[in-house]
């Protein structure tokens, strides 16, 4: 097969992916809602267990006027969906689904990349905020950076003692290096992993940057139709992110209980969206957080635990 013919074929399956799992992430989230809160709506669009609500919501962003306001920044407005839309396909390019050629590009550093871009959604927050020319939009984009910028941190060193136990910054590396005695050693790791990144997406019980019951709906307060929908997009975009690379970084990825590599990209999506349920859960059963609980959470919890989890990991490195 060409060069250029692999390459094409490799992004195609990144952008059917980036299309598509996020779509059955947003629909399995009005599911699990619907039954965990007794919801009653979501379950009647298209009959059978209202299986087009997903389509019933995507028509009705599309009707929905597109308003700018009068004083806004019109480009920075318009360019911020698109700048939160675009670290997470990035990621998802180096994120492996199985072994061997499962990878829409391999890299020898790729979790530095993959945590460089995601880095980048601070960026889409303050652009929408500041662009909005809206005084609650500018206090949910602050309390965006300043949760985003401080969470950041215990994701990078959680995310490095996994690196340091493979002793690769490789993705398929490190799961080539797993084993499962690390669910209990890398557990802690694990944890503050998840927390964070879930802080970075921005989902409750980590919402303060669009808290309805004080900011209107914060950053977002401004946005309409498609814009909006880009939005969310982007949200869940950035849960199958963090689902997958909680699976490959501490869950093993494709490893599985058979030693069969022909299902390695099964036993992948199973787990992401075994995540994915978890992050869903959690947006149903917490209450949202206090700026104050949220930073002490992340300053006094989440990292110290990282870093006597990186100190656990070079004392277990240095005596194998």
């Amino acid at each position: 097969m060409p060069d250029w013919l692999e390459a094409v074929l490799r992004v195609v399956g990144v952008l059917v992916a980036f299309l598509t799992l996020p779509l059955v992430v947003g629909q399995a989230e009005h599911k699990v809602m619907a039954h965990m809160q007794g919801r009653l709506g979501p379950m009647y669009a298209g009959g059978f267990h209202g299986w087009a609500q997903l389509v019933a919501d995507g028509v009705k962003f599309v009707q929905k006027e597109d308003v700018t306001p009068r004083e806004a920044d019109r480009a920075v407005f318009r360019l911020a969906p698109v700048v939160a839309l675009v670290p997470y396909l990035l990621a998802l390019l180096v994120i492996p689904l199985g072994p061997g050629d499962l990878v829409g590009q391999p890299l020898d550093i790729g979790l530095f990349f993959v945590l460089a871009v995601v880095g980048v959604g601070v960026v889409a927050v303050l652009m929408s905020a500041w662009a909005s020319a809206n005084k609650y939009s500018l206090l949910g984009g602050l309390r965006g950076a300043a949760q985003l910028l401080g969470y950041e941190l215990p994701l990078v060193l959680a995310a490095a003692s996994v690196a340091m136990a493979a002793g690769t910054l490789s993705l398929p590396g490190i799961v080539e290096a797993w084993r499962p005695w690390w669910l209990l050693w890398q557990a802690p790791a694990m944890i503050v992993f998840f927390v964070a990144g879930l802080a970075e997406i921005r989902r409750p019980p980590f919402d303060m940057p669009v808290a309805d019951s004080e900011l209107v709906f914060g950053y977002l307060t401004e946005y309409t139709g498609l814009r909006f929908a880009f939005f969310l997009l982007a949200e869940y975009v950035g849960i199958v992110v963090i689902a997958a690379l909680t699976t490959v970084l501490f869950l093993g990825g494709w490893q599985g209980p058979f030693a069969d590599a022909q299902l390695g990209w099964l036993w992948t999506l199973l787990k992401v969206f075994a995540v994915s349920f978890v992050i869903i859960w959690l947006r149903v059963s917490y209450p949202r957080l206090r700026e104050d609980q949220l930073q002490r959470l992340c300053w006094l919890v989440l990292v110290p635990a990282s870093l006597a989890q990186l100190v656990l990991t070079a004392t277990v490195r240095v005596w194998m």
